[in-house]
């Protein structure tokens, strides 16, 4: 059987910590999560390699050393309240529990969602709530947020997702509408949302985001 506490460590010396994330928290939140029960059967024993996992359904858990940037960008304090947003099986769910206050998991795949509940539940992270809704409309009776998180890729974020963050409150999400997306972290201050590009990131799209088509002439 696979030493999956040695190759947590392994993917955090040799993938995280080498593409710039510094941050103890993330890298504490990282190592206490076991990647290895969000992932089929079949892929378990890849569960740490630096690849996106196809886990059914044409949903991916985002490759270690891009989610891990993504966490230290969005700048998660203990106190905050975030939105993971297409939360699939619910890692990230359970990363975001140890470095925020409160997490709330939305997923729009029922069946994904009730895997999320059940491995967050076998780890006893009483701060993470699943909820299953449309993503494209982020889940406003929570809102507001410190921090929305968006896996996976998305063309554009939707405007409803900046309504509900608060002020101060960090949105990030790989945009992509091509062969390679670009981390983008947003920030919303005095009721004005600004936008940072941070880093080019080949993340697999999230589905329910596409642009609407075009009409032509």
């Amino acid at each position: 059987m696979a030493d999956f506490a040695a190759l947590r460590r392994l993917m955090l010396e040799s993938q995280i910590k080498t593409n710039k994330v510094t941050d103890g928290r993330v890298h504490q939140a990282l190592l206490a999560v076991p990647r290895e029960d969000f992932v089929p059967e079949a892929l378990k024993s890849v569960a740490y390699v630096d690849e996106d996992l196809n886990i059914g359904g044409g949903r991916y858990l985002v490759e270690p050393r891009v989610f891990a940037r993504m966490l230290q960008e969005a700048a998660i304090n203990p106190g905050d309240t975030v939105l993971d947003l297409g939360a699939g099986s619910g890692y990230t769910a359970a990363v975001l529990a140890h470095l925020a206050g409160k997490v709330v998991a939305l997923e729009a795949e029922a069946g994904l969602a009730d895997k999320a509940k059940a491995a967050i539940a076998a780890l006893g992270l009483g701060n993470v709530t699943v909820v299953v809704g449309d993503m494209a409309r982020g889940h406003a009776a929570a809102a507001p947020y410190d921090v929305v998180l968006i896996e996976a890729s998305v063309p554009e974020v939707p405007a409803a997702l900046f309504a509900q963050l608060a002020e101060g409150g960090r949105l990030i999400a790989v945009l992509r509408d091509g062969p390679i997306g670009v981390a983008t972290l947003y920030t919303k201050v005095g009721g004005i949302v600004g936008r940072r590009p941070l880093f080019d990131a080949a993340t697999p799209a999230l589905p329910g985001f596409a642009r609407p088509a075009a009409f032509v002439f």
